[in-house]
């Protein structure tokens, strides 16, 4: 059951194994690209260029975006980028999921909202087609199954292969897959954000549904390069949407598991970035498949380079546990989010995992 297929970077030097969304074959580890245009600090539109081809050509085949990111900067920048090497990576994108003239979000899973949305980031992207389009987040206003019949025009129309939903939870899931198949579900899952787990993998499975974890990194904890919040700049998601294990308190608690896990990191040959992708690549369903997904996300090429040297780490059982064991939602001080901003998402709580 598992894919040995590798997919060689087109330098000769580091490759990926493959994993498939529905139709799609894409690297068992993608790319995310938000923090090139918003999230964590300014980032260089040269220097995110250099690490969009740096990765295509490391082995990356799936790159992930969004309408929303940057406001429509992070699809402006892939077109641009990569246009002339559309045929080398599955392409990824969200809508439903805006902001307004003043700033503020806004959410739109209406058939008519994605219909416009995706027209737009089909111009941005420079493409056709959009291979895998995800509703980014619920529309808590009208039934899911508007929003997916909406996205299941889109595949008919030829402007999108495939369709996937973000941060929903698996009810919702079920519901959207009776109206049309979906390829995939997004949401963070990471040995510190273990919520996935409650029900939304088994609900995957059964489904046929294959998982995309962002934030798979941590927000950069587990890489051992993130800081408090009182030493970042005020427009990083990591203060702004209050994210409490940043809090000092909690974080002085959280940094306590970075010197065995590092230990652990030392003893595996890899980085501590490597290790946390090589433990969610390592995670095996009931039916002997890999079908987990992660999409680090990064701004700096030589990240991108490390990250991928994950794809060709297997870690042993007793590792895997012992990383269990170390990092999850027990042993982690704070919570992902503050309950208001987990109330305005579709998704299993943290209490639940």
């Amino acid at each position: 059951m598992l894919n040995d297929t590798r997919l060689r970077g087109n330098d000769g030097g580091n490759y990926l194994h493959s994993r498939n969304i529905g139709s799609l074959e894409v690297s068992s580890i993608g790319l995310g690209c938000m923090s090139m245009s918003m999230g964590y600090g300014p980032a260089d539109d040269k220097i995110s260029a250099q690490m969009l081809n740096v990765a295509i050509d490391a082995g990356y085949r799936m790159l992930d975006t969004a309408a929303m990111y940057g406001n429509g900067h992070n699809e402006i920048l892939i077109g641009n980028t990569l246009a002339h090497r559309r045929d080398e990576y599955v392409l990824a994108s969200k809508g439903g999921f805006v902001k307004s003239n003043d700033g503020k979000p806004i959410i739109d899973g209406s058939a008519r909202a994605l219909q416009k949305g995706c027209e737009e980031s089909l111009k941005r992207l420079q493409t056709d087609v959009i291979d895998l389009y995800y509703l980014h987040r619920l529309d808590k206003n009208i039934p899911v199954e508007e929003s997916v019949a909406g996205l299941a025009a889109l595949v008919a129309s030829g402007k999108v292969r495939a369709i996937g939903l973000s941060e929903v939870s698996s009810e919702t899931l079920r519901r959207a897959h009776a109206i049309h198949p979906i390829a995939a579900v997004q949401s963070e899952y990471s040995l510190w954000s273990r919520t996935p787990e409650a029900r939304m993998l088994q609900t995957c499975e059964e489904l046929g549904v294959t998982f995309v974890a962002f934030s798979p990194l941590a927000r950069a904890f587990l890489a051992g390069a993130a800081k408090d919040v009182t030493q970042l700049p005020p427009d990083d998601i990591r203060c702004t949407n209050a994210r409490p294990r940043f809090e000092p308190e909690n974080f002085v608690q959280n940094q306590k598991l970075l010197k065995p896990y590092a230990a652990i990191a030392d003893r595996a040959g890899c980085s501590m970035a490597q290790l946390a992708l090589a433990w969610l690549l390592g995670q095996i369903n009931t039916a002997g498949a890999r079908t987990i997904v992660p999409i680090p996300g990064t701004k700096h090429p030589e990240y991108a380079v490390e990250n991928a040297g994950a794809g060709d780490i297997e870690l042993d059982q007793v590792t895997l546990s012992e990383l269990d064991e170390l990092i999850n939602e027990n042993t982690v001080s704070g919570c992902r989010y503050t309950n208001a901003l987990m109330e305005s998402i579709d998704s299993e709580r943290d209490r639940d995992a």
